[in-house]
């Protein structure tokens, strides 16, 4: 993805040939694309920069075998995916945190996910798209998109609420899907692709009100998987909310993998929370 300059939430640009999102709204620098020249230099010069504006976290997804130089300057892994790039090299979501307050956190959410982890039925669930009308979304959609974002999710660590935003992610390998029912968009969902790297990200699910309960992320995540096969992408991943039980269920029922808790990661829902990291081989 390409820098994002607009709106008043937190910027992404390039930093160097690294790109990272940063701001007060998640209050974290969040290295989002590590170069393979990246070295120890630049490392030390993002942790500059988090320290210059405040920020309490620093959360990165980097290649595997770049660990070694984050891990020398204090960092840590919280999850992990292998065969993350091009279904070859493995990625590491890492984490240093400069207000030691914001790596406090309450263990019960995670004890209800291990939980559920440990009594999961880990059989794939069949769905039969047959029985719902869902379509790739474009920038004529950009509006409604926004309308069921924000009727959704108070607060988004992204700005989904904005249209233009949504239309420029839209140039930038991001697709958007939806389920509409008697032609009237009622949930929604998008694929960040990294063409290159043969991976995508499967997020931003938001099904309204009267669409709850009928199975409709369900049905956008296994129609956005047979997208995503006809590009050959190898992996899909996700960052699912550690509170959102049913959302981690949508996904370990399709077949993804736990991969790590992100703790105290993003400002979601109103507030900061952790967030879970599945993933599956496509």
């Amino acid at each position: 993805m390409n820098v994002w300059e607009g709106g008043q939430m937190d910027k992404i640009e390039k930093f160097k040939e690294a790109t990272i999102q940063h701001g007060k709204f998640n209050n974290r620098l969040y290295i989002m694309k590590f170069p393979p020249t990246g070295n120890a230099g630049l490392v030390k010069e993002m942790q500059e920069l988090a320290v210059e504006n405040g920020y309490t976290k620093i959360f990165g997804k980097i290649p595997k075998m770049k660990l070694p130089l984050f891990l020398r300057q204090g960092f840590k892994a919280e999850a992990a995916i292998p065969k993350f790039y091009r279904g070859r090299g493995g990625c590491v979501f890492v984490s240093k945190f400069i207000d030691r307050s914001r790596a406090v956190y309450d263990p019960a959410p995670l004890k209800k996910f291990r939980k559920v982890l440990d009594n999961y039925d880990f059989q794939t669930r069949e769905v039969d798209l047959g029985k719902v009308h869902i379509e790739r979304l474009t920038k004529e959609h950009a509006e409604v998109i926004t309308d069921i974002y924000k009727e959704v999710f108070e607060t988004y660590p992204f700005p989904i609420h904005d249209k233009e935003y949504i239309r420029y992610t839209m140039d930038n390998d991001v697709w958007y899907f939806g389920v509409f029912i008697n032609g009237k968009l009622c949930s929604v969902s998008s694929a960040e692709v990294d063409v290159e790297g043969k991976n995508a990200e499967m997020t931003d699910f938001a099904v309204t009100g009267a669409s709850r309960g009928k199975g409709h992320s369900k049905y956008l995540l296994r129609y956005m998987e047979q997208e995503m096969r006809k590009m050959k992408i190898k992996t899909a991943y996700t960052i699912a909310r550690l509170n959102s039980i049913p959302m981690n269920k949508t996904f370990l029922g399709a077949g993804y993998s736990y991969a790590g808790t992100l703790i105290n990661n993003t400002n979601i829902s109103g507030g900061i929370e952790s967030m879970n990291v599945l993933y599956k081989y496509i």
